[in-house]
């Protein structure tokens, strides 16, 4: 095999189609921080039926949904006259055309076929499942994060590869003579790797793109978990090549299929060769698929305008008693509402459940750092959590032998015996982890901020900016984070806080009361035009999301605002039982009474929904939305444009920061609901967690990422509207538009079809709807949307 020294034009070609090719593949986090992710994040610079042209082509999975789920809601009535005429006319089509296409599922496409695919139609063999196989038992060991009892040698993917490989019998048992000397052969390092298999498969630079596309897909959760790394070195200015090695491992595959296949099989690799080369191009079916889905998209946009036309509760004079400013995640929505209508002198905020501070936390006893803050963010803030330190000391020495312990339980040669002695006496940990709490949002002791002054100073201005709360303070306010109680669950940290990275919201609140009750920060602050009146006072609390029970963290509250925190217990106590009784009205089996027992109940597939249903993100006051019931199902972030700056500054972070994570949500959901074998993690029931990084769903298989159906479907139904994230903001057009000019990223997500955008009118309802670069009445005849361009 040839090895080049220097790297030739055609080699370098090869390499970009290989970059280019990774940022197709969306990342996939690991399960201690799960982080919702767009599946379709390497597709948001096209539109969607461009992008579902080209993943049917390589085998990535579905972007609209099933035309029987379209059929389904035609039959309930959700769907329309008017939803069908509007995503007929944006593709040439008549809503005819759409109600026969509704009632018949297309052939599914098979995808272009890589070497591996050619190799088992004419041997016979299933070459994909082997490479599936052994692949995944490779990488399982390599990226495995504490899981295994004998941890892997410290090597980066492709050395670690080689070494698996030339020591592996069973491609030359399965009909693969020599694939094991070929790998010791191999070059060291994955560059003169891949420039050699791509040199003797002679592939083109036109096919390149596609080809490396499809070796990735077939790769699933393993290609996705290696581009998470890769994303989060380049958020953070470094690089990783695992994604670049890992496909290298993959092509090891093909050429050596290729090399045992004959002629033949290199004649048929010629014509799969010609067709990656070919560009993505919808046919008549996709079209029909993307118009049904542009249907259900004006349905969802039809009932959120009716929602928001019914009118607005009137909204208080003066600074309100209370306030109590929640995360924007929908399952707020519901506990806002109630603790509203129980005492009308509360005003809820919505605001990213970060709140502003995104950190490196050190729990108490803990030697593992925890990055509490988007995954677009890096953390920049260091903290952690008080403690003596001799008992953090000893704490931590008890941690590591929790730890030792654990491992040793999972260790294949103690398995049985474990099991043999311990088994009588560990059901008792059971049937207390029962009756007692999960493993939720456990809260820390109070953390500590790590700032100098001027920082504390500035970052509690910005974030106050941020919250369009610089001035109408209540005497006590509560910055509640949120978490979710929930046990025996791989994908506890789906249902924590996306905003804090996976982990409970209860540390960035407490950092957050903290830095706004310390004197000197008020006063640089009200040097900067934000005075907060001496006798305000803040305090921080945690929603669990799975019982609507709020924990406040009120110790060293003045005597003085005794009667304010009675105040808000009360409000908090009457809200509850009603935020309680809507969502048990929603889940199988549910009762308001055991809401809080679904948690912490071991065989409980669905604790609570999550942001299942995710529907909305509205930019407002909110007096423009409050008495209107959401459902569930709205984002709300509280935005007052009248004091944003005159560069519109607030509402470019709005729309760049949560406005992105909230459509991260709601396309995660989307893609597990509408291709679940791409983009879901399969059943829970079969669930066996792999190396602390995810999930296979059974004993073998690919890696799976995304949510489990449980988390979407309730079993007869979908749970999930899989529509397009309407995002919907109060403040002038020109001033939305000069964001979006300055943002083209952002930008592309309402120009490519992504997510929908609209002003809100002044009566706070639906107003025009941007398209394409100008703003237009949302009922006018429809022109040709972004999935018909």
């Amino acid at each position: 095999m040839n090895m080049p020294r220097t790297w030739s034009g055609p080699a370098l070609e090869t390499f970009a189609a290989a970059g280019a090719a990774i940022g197709q593949i969306p990342p996939a986090f690991p399960l201690e921080a799960t982080a919702a992710v767009n599946p379709w994040l390497g597709q948001t610079g096209e539109s969607r039926l461009a992008a579902a042209a080209r993943l049917r082509r390589v085998g990535g999975g579905r972007v609209f949904l099933p035309r029987a789920e379209a059929a389904a809601m035609l039959d309930s009535g959700l769907l329309t006259d008017a939803d069908l005429a509007a995503g007929a006319a944006a593709h040439g089509l008549s809503p005819e055309d759409l109600r026969r296409a509704a009632r018949t599922e297309p052939a599914p496409a098979a995808p272009l076929p890589s070497i591996a695919d050619l190799a088992a139609a004419d041997s016979g063999i299933d070459w994909p499942g082997l490479i599936e196989d052994r692949i995944g038992l490779w990488a399982a060991a390599h990226f495995d994060r504490g899981q295994a009892f004998w941890p892997a040698p410290e090597q980066t993917a492709w050395p670690s590869w080689r070494a698996f490989a030339s020591r592996d019998l069973t491609p030359g048992i399965a009909g693969l003579p020599g694939f094991a000397a070929r790998l010791a052969d191999a070059p060291a390092a994955s560059r003169p790797a891949l420039a050699a298999y791509c040199e003797t498969l002679d592939l083109s630079a036109e096919a390149a793109p596609a080809y490396f596309h499809r070796l990735l897909v077939t790769l699933s959760g393993w290609a996705q978990y290696a581009r998470h790394l890769g994303f989060i070195a380049e958020r953070d200015g470094t690089e990783d090549t695992t994604a670049f090695d890992l496909l290298t491992v993959r092509l090891s595959w093909e050429v050596a299929l290729l090399e045992a296949g004959g002629a033949a099989r290199r004649a048929a690799w010629a014509q799969a060769q010609a067709a990656f080369a070919e560009p993505a191009a919808p046919d008549a079916d996709l079209i029909l698929d993307a118009a049904l889905q542009q249907a259900v998209d004006a349905a969802a946009e039809r009932q959120l305008a009716g929602t928001l036309s019914e009118p607005a509760a009137e909204a208080g004079a003066g600074a309100p008693p209370l306030q109590a400013a929640f995360c924007i995640d929908t399952r707020s929505e519901v506990l806002r509402r109630a603790i509203e209508a129980a005492d009308g002198g509360v005003q809820t905020i919505g605001f990213a459940g970060f709140f502003g501070l995104p950190v490196r936390h050190h729990g108490f006893a803990s030697d593992i750092e925890e990055a509490r803050a988007p995954v677009l963010l890096t953390p920049s803030v260091d903290t952690r959590s008080g403690g003596d330190a001799t008992e953090d000391t000893a704490a931590r020495i008890r941690l590591r032998t929790v730890r030792a312990w654990g491992r040793f339980k999972r260790a294949a040669v103690s398995g049985f015996a474990y099991v043999e002695a311990a088994g009588p006496l560990y059901v008792w940990k059971l049937l207390r982890d029962s009756f007692t709490h999960g493993a939720g949002p456990k809260a820390e002791a109070a953390p500590q901020l790590d700032l100098p002054l001027d920082a504390r100073i500035a970052t509690a201005g910005a974030i106050l900016g941020a919250m369009s709360l610089t001035e109408g303070f209540a005497r006590l306010v509560l910055v509640c984070g949120h978490g979710a109680t929930v046990t025996n669950a791989p994908h506890a940290s789906a249902l924590q806080c996306g905003a804090c990275g996976g982990h409970a919201g209860d540390v960035n609140a407490r950092l957050l009361a903290g830095l706004l009750n310390e004197a000197p920060v008020r006063e640089g602050l009200r040097a900067k035009g934000i005075p907060i009146p001496a006798e305000t006072v803040f305090v921080a609390g945690l929603h669990d999301t799975v019982s609507d029970e709020v924990r406040l963290f009120a110790d060293g509250l003045p005597a003085s605002h005794a009667e304010d925190l009675a105040r808000l217990r009360r409000a908090l106590a009457a809200a509850g039982p009603v935020a309680r009784t809507e969502r048990a009205a929603t889940l199988p089996r549910g009762t308001a009474e055991g809401l809080a027992a679904r948690g912490r109940t071991w065989s409980e597939v669905r604790p609570e929904w999550g942001l299942a249903g995710c529907r909305a993100f509205i930019a407002a006051p909110r007096n423009r939305t409050r008495g209107r019931n959401l459902g569930g199902r709205v984002f709300l972030h509280d935005y007052s444009w009248r004091r944003d700056d005159e560069d519109a500054g607030t509402l470019e972070q709005i729309l760049a920061a949560p406005v992105v994570v909230a459509s991260w949500i709601a396309l995660q959901y989307h893609g597990s609901s509408v291709a679940p074998e791409a983009f879901g993690a399969g059943n829970k029931l079969l669930h066996n967690v792999v190396g602390g990084i995810g999930v296979l769903e059974g004993n073998g298989g690919g890696l799976r990422t995304g949510l489990p159906w449980q988390s979407v479907h309730d079993g007869s139904a979908l749970r999930h509207l899989p529509a397009r994230l309407i995002v919907a903001v109060d403040a002038p057009e020109p001033m939305i538009a000069k964001v979006l000019a300055r943002r083209p990223d952002v930008a592309a997500l309402f120009d490519n079809g992504w997510l929908t955008l609209c002003a809100l009118d002044k009566a706070g309802g639906l107003g025009r709807r941007w398209d394409r670069g100008r703003w237009r009445a949302r009922d006018a005849a429809a022109s040709p949307l972004p999935d018909a361009a």
